[in-house]
């Protein structure tokens, strides 16, 4: 068995991971009756979440009572790199509105959602997360709360003896290579999550919003292919295309395929830790990431709420796009606090027009149904976004000390 195990982890993988992708895509579309397989999925997406707030909360907590010197300096940059290109996405999903407007045919309303009624409540549901119960936000997965309180607690304890900050580090090492075990199964967990995704949806999806999802695609790739490169560059002073290529493999496959920025958390902080990046710093930075950078989300809402004033004939004056813009962004920040994730902060920045929430609800379900799609390729991009973010930040630090640069 241990050969057994040794000859799988031997192969790249990616290798693996492709190869998984391309045999559920298969049976997805030969023997879509074998719903037995999609729990593969299911197991892996289960794993991947209910290890991350552990291994957060213990590298973090591990991290800040062992260090022996501050790392703020990366910390603020990686901070500022996220705001600005959250900021950018909804500014450039604003402009790519205008130039390719899209009409909504709406459906009927999500009776089941509720939306918040303003940033006011978005912001304060943040605050609320911050200061909630640590066990609470162990269950839940409240990634703002674990980090809060790891932080606290990590401070608190670096006046700990060396016995005590030896059984953190320890605990981290083996919640780390817990998280090591659940990923060497990612291609196992992508063969289900991809069989599932061809075998319960049809190609309808791209005939009836091709051109909507056309628009968020291609802003989110943009973002991802155009801007981001500008910001690594500003940071490395390099062709920026190898590491965004790399962050793309090592992150963006699994996070397109579960949906979930949590629980790409694991596999973000794997990607460092091969990348030779201080754990100190992004135990810190990504699951910081997974809560405050989200591209994506702030360009579904923008594009959404756009999308929704063409389609009612509203006109949008380039100050108030700019408005849309800086609540998007603020909003996207807060999304993770909110049931529903970006879709249901939509009415929100629809308010912000004057449309009701019986219309702007009737969006947020055309958003559930191209979700298959626009979720995953958000998720992608935020996710990917948060690794390679973080190891721009460090890899400047490494140019501004004279260290090679390498990953």
């Amino acid at each position: 068995m241990k050969n057994l195990w040794n000859k799988w982890t031997g192969i790249a993988l990616v290798k693996r991971i492709v190869v998984g992708l391309i045999l559920g895509a298969i049976l997805g579309v030969a023997a879509p009756g074998a719903t037995s397989i999609a729990i593969l999925g299911d197991v892996f997406v289960g794993a991947l979440k209910a290890i991350a707030p552990l291994l957060v909360f213990f590298l973090v907590l591990s991290s800040l009572c062992n260090a022996g010197k501050s790392h703020g300096g990366v910390i603020k940059t990686v901070v500022a790199l996220y705001m600005f290109s959250t900021v950018l996405a909804a500014v450039i999903a604003v402009f790519a509105s205008m130039i390719f407007p899209v009409h909504l045919t709406l459906t009927n309303a999500a009776a089941d959602a509720s939306a918040p009624q303003g940033i006011v409540e978005v912001l304060s549901n943040l605050l609320l997360n911050i200061v909630a119960n640590p066990v609470s936000s162990l269950v839940n997965a409240n990634y703002v709360g674990i980090l809060t309180w790891a932080i606290l607690l990590g401070l608190a304890l670096r006046t700990a003896n060396d016995t005590t900050k030896k059984v953190l580090a320890d605990i981290a090492d083996g919640t780390s290579l817990v998280v090591s075990w659940i990923i060497n199964l990612a291609p196992l967990g992508i063969f289900g999550l991809v069989f599932n995704t061809v075998s319960t949806n049809g190609l309808d999806i791209f005939t009836t919003y091709g051109r909507l999802l056309l628009l968020l695609v291609g802003s989110m790739f943009f973002i991802y292919f155009v801007t981001n490169p500008l910001l690594v560059y500003w940071c490395i002073r390099k062709n920026p295309y190898p590491l965004i290529l790399h962050c793309l493999k090592k992150s963006a496959i699994t996070a397109f395929f579960t949906r979930s920025s949590a629980a790409n958390i694991p596999v973000n902080m794997k990607a460092c830790e091969e990348m030779g990046l201080d754990r100190d710093t992004y135990s810190v930075t990504i699951p910081l990431g997974a809560t405050i950078n989200m591209d994506g989300a702030a360009i579904t809402i923008t594009v959404m709420t756009m999308a929704t004033a063409f389609t009612l004939g509203i006109h949008v004056d380039i100050p108030t796009a700019i408005i849309l813009s800086l609540l998007a962004a603020l909003s996207a920040c807060g999304a993770s606090g909110v049931a529903g994730g970006s879709l249901l902060l939509i009415p929100m920045a629809c308010s912000l027009f004057g449309i009701s929430d019986d219309i702007s609800m009737q969006v947020v379900a055309v958003g559930f149904i191209i979700g298959v799609i626009q979720d995953s390729v958000e998720t992608a991009l935020n996710s990917s976004s948060d690794l390679l973010l973080s190891a721009s930040a460090e890899f400047r630090q490494w140019r501004l000390e004279g260290k090679e640069i390498k990953f």
